[in-house]
């Protein structure tokens, strides 16, 4: 460990530490000297080991003068001033308990916190604000000059942790990097305003970039982070993220906005997202959730990854909500805009203007046996092509819930009722079709447990589920399809009433839908170590439902579905899943995540992902100390069916006592042009001038699976 990092771990164990106690102008002063002459005027010459005290604080020389007039203390020549925020080795002095205590040509080391520099002049506070001139400051280690900042003022103020400097200049290995005319920085871990750690790169498609945040901590709760960043290629992108919460409201604005970007013929680019919640009166609730980008190519340009730049389009959704012990009552508008102009007419979202939706769960009876409720929407679809027009849908359910330790019963049945009022219909379609259909379910489990191990810490478990589900066939072609599609068969999907998301489609089903999960878990906590689950729907009468190009089901069962995961083996950590079709002898989707993960700076990650038709890749990832003070990173997402790289970069991080080096470098493919971009990002930490997360750390743990970085300094 660092020499000086204990000292900034004790900080971070205690919390901020108060300015020492204020001596009163009568409190006692202690005086030893191999010398002390007295005067008639009450002055006190001291020679020879000089030794001043009062409460916390000393000043030791060879030679002093005590005014009685002003009760100071001048000092001529080398001087020790101590007290408990910090320790002073200068010349020529003064100290008083009304007045603070003010050195020359001074070596000053701050004693609960990692940092020591020089200055011409210290003077010192009694409230523990240190006033410097001609300064060089660091938090290196003694003999170790990596890093200094050099200002003509600096101003420390121990009780609100926070430094000042103004004509400021920061040398990394004796090479200035930056200057800036005024900074803050914290002197703890608690968010201070200042600039952060600028970061370098270089893409092939924007060119050389630079980005300078500040970082203002308008309140305990707000703050603002401006992050200019400039582009060679393009120019600036004016940037910013601003955040705020209280008791009743959170929000988030981020915005960029790159005014005559020269490599898109001078057009103004921009991004803009909010989120907003505020809690109402009477558990209402209203969240916002919207966005906007400028332009089509937009996330081609500046997404960091296949993730972005495959975007299609960007929700913006308005909701007022009420929840309570039985009621759920929302009302929502909600609009895309589309992105990706290759998005074919028809699969381009509806707006929903407005969505109104309502539901209620109730119970009576002895023991809250009888349940019963309902679930209701009405929406209004509203697109530039194709059908639109008004939904409602309403579903009222009654239904039994005979539970006890160890089993469940839930007998229930429904009866649905939707109905359209449509527009811009195709000719001779209806204008106002409607289905009604009744729907019925028994659903039942068991639970078994056994102890395991050699001490019967551990608990196994067998936990069969049966569905049963009738629901009778109804001609649906006529019914336009608004938001409906088929998801991917897992266990949850096995155990719904409908294999459809989406009120366009109510799948007929006279079904037995069958799983078994089987646990290992620790008796005493109820850690899960092991799950493994099995599950397939046997058909009685295939479902006639489908939507526009669906295959009708032809076999008597639904693929087979199985999941497994081990949660907790010796840092061990493995899931995987399989939806296989028996009819064709193969996989139609496969998943297989690996992890070894010892420690938070250590991962290792291995996946594979396959869909039929659809996806077939792997991932490998990996973030791991390779020798003293260096870590490093690697990603890659290769795509099988096509041989080629999705993703894909490399770095190292050099961690010193005082500083950190990142280089990243990194290449992806854009999915909606096909183009490769490669960039190159490195960024310098200096330990104490900033106290927010970097965003190479944001990246790195949401690129690598697992991985998070420690509180503490190395």
């Amino acid at each position: 460990m660092c020499p000086d990092a204990q000292a900034a771990l004790r900080l971070a164990a205690t919390g901020p530490v108060n300015a020492p106690r204020r001596p009163a102008p009568n409190e006692p002063i202690d005086v030893d000297a191999d010398q002390l002459t007295y005067h008639l005027n009450g002055d006190i010459s001291m020679h020879g080991n000089v030794k001043v005290r009062q409460g916390e604080r000393a000043v030791q020389a060879q030679d002093a003068q005590y005014d009685a007039a002003t009760q100071g203390l001048n000092v001529k020549g080398s001087l020790r001033y101590e007290d408990p925020i910090i320790r002073v080795i200068g010349t020529d002095g003064h100290y008083s308990a009304s007045g603070g205590a003010s050195f020359n040509s001074a070596q000053f080391e701050l004693k609960q916190r990692a940092a020591r520099g020089t200055a011409q002049v210290v003077e010192i506070a009694p409230n523990g604000v240190l006033d410097l001139k001609g300064v060089t400051f660091t938090t290196c280690p003694i003999q170790d000059r990596s890093w200094e900042l050099h200002a003509g003022e600096l101003t420390l103020d121990t009780g609100e942790r926070l430094g000042k400097s103004r004509d400021s200049s920061v040398e990394f290995q004796g090479v200035p990097v930056m200057y800036l005319p005024w900074m803050s920085f914290p002197l703890g871990n608690e968010r201070k305003s200042g600039f952060l750690f600028p970061s370098i790169g270089n893409t092939t498609r924007s060119g050389a970039q630079l980005a300078v945040p500040y970082y203002w901590n308008i309140a305990p709760n707000a703050d603002l982070t401006f992050d200019p960043i400039i582009y060679s290629r393009r120019g600036v992108d004016l940037s910013g993220d601003a955040r705020y919460i209280t008791q009743n409201q959170s929000g988030e604005l981020e915005w960029h906005y790159l005014p005559d970007d020269r490599l898109f013929s001078g057009d103004d680019r921009s991004f803009v997202s909010l989120k907003q919640t505020t809690e109402l009166p009477d558990d209402f609730r209203l969240h916002i959730d919207a966005a906007n980008v400028s332009d089509t190519q937009y996330f081609q340009d500046f997404a960091q990854g296949p993730e972005g730049t495959s975007t299609a389009f960007v929700e913006r959704r308005a909701e007022l909500t009420y929840r309570d012990e039985h009621w759920n009552l929302a009302a929502q508008m909600q609009q895309y805009q589309v992105i990706d102009l290759l998005l074919a007419d028809v699969d381009r979202p509806y707006a929903r203007v407005p969505r109104l939706t309502a539901s209620g769960e109730f119970a009576s009876g002895p023991l809250q046996l009888l349940h019963y409720g309902f679930e209701s929407e009405v929406v209004n679809f509203d697109r530039s092509t194709g059908v639109i027009g008004w939904r409602a849908d309403i579903s009222p359910h009654v239904g039994l819930a005979l539970e006890g330790p160890g089993y469940f019963v839930r007998p229930d049945i429904a009866w649905r009722y939707t109905q359209y009022e449509l527009d811009d219909t195709a000719g001779g379609a209806p204008r106002s079709p409607s289905r009604t259909l009744p729907i019925a379910s028994f659903d039942t489990g068991l639970i078994f447990e056994r102890s395991a191990g050699n001490n019967e810490e551990r608990t196994l478990t067998l936990e069969p589920r049966l569905l049963y589900l009738n629901v009778p066939y109804r001609n649906q072609d006529q019914l336009p399809v608004f938001d409906t599609a088929l998801p991917d068969l897992n266990l949850v999907e096995l155990f719904r009433t409908n294999r459809y998301v989406g009120a366009d489609r109510v799948s007929d089903a006279n079904q037995l839908s069958v799983g078994v999960t089987s646990r290992l878990v620790d008796t005493a906590s109820g850690r899960q170590f092991l799950a493994a689950t099995l599950g397939q729907t046997i058909y009685f009468a295939p479902p006639r439902v489908t939507l526009p190009g669906e295959v009708p089901a032809t076999t008597p069962h639904s693929d087979l579905v199985a999941e497994l995961a081990l949660t907790a083996y010796k840092n061990w950590y493995a899931d995987a899943g399989v939806e296989w079709n028996s009819a064709a002898s193969r996989s139609d989707r496969t998943f297989v995540q690996l992890q070894f993960k010892p420690a938070n700076e250590s991962v290792i990650n291995l996946a594979y992902r396959y869909q039929r038709s659809q996806l077939d890749q792997v991932e490998a990832s990996s973030a791991w100390p390779v020798a003293r003070s260096w870590n490093g990173y690697a990603r890659l997402v290769y795509a099988l069916d096509t041989h080629k790289s999705l993703d894909s970069f490399a770095g190292f991080e050099y961690h010193a006592c005082c500083w950190k080096l990142r280089v990243l470098g990194r290449r992806f493919l854009s999915n909606s042009t096909g183009r490769q971009d490669t960039g190159i990002f490195v960024q310098l930490e200096l330990a104490g001038l900033a106290s927010v997360g970097s965003a190479a750390d944001t990246f790195l743990s949401t690129a690598i699976r697992g991985y998070s970085r420690p509180d503490t300094t190395r």
